[in-house]
């Protein structure tokens, strides 16, 4: 029972530690993404050489004709 303690608190341990370091070195590679390449919002650009016109409309859906037509 004692060597399990052993093995497994250091390895608990180790997992909290790399769990907290990649959150903060995260964090902080994101902040400074944010401040460097703002983010812009917006409908994306065609590519070059694509059409210019709106392609067709969809077709219209199928329904099922209610029983209020056969009344």
């Amino acid at each position: 029972m004692g060597m399990v303690v052993v093995i497994s608190l250091p390895l608990i341990l180790f997992c909290f530690l790399l769990g907290f370091g990649c959150y903060f070195l995260g964090r902080a590679k994101g902040r400074q993404d944010i401040r460097t390449n703002a983010q812009v919002f917006g409908v994306p650009a065609p590519p070059p050489g694509s059409r210019l016109a709106h392609p067709p409309p969809p077709p219209e859906p199928l329904f099922k004709p209610d029983n209020s037509a056969n009344v």
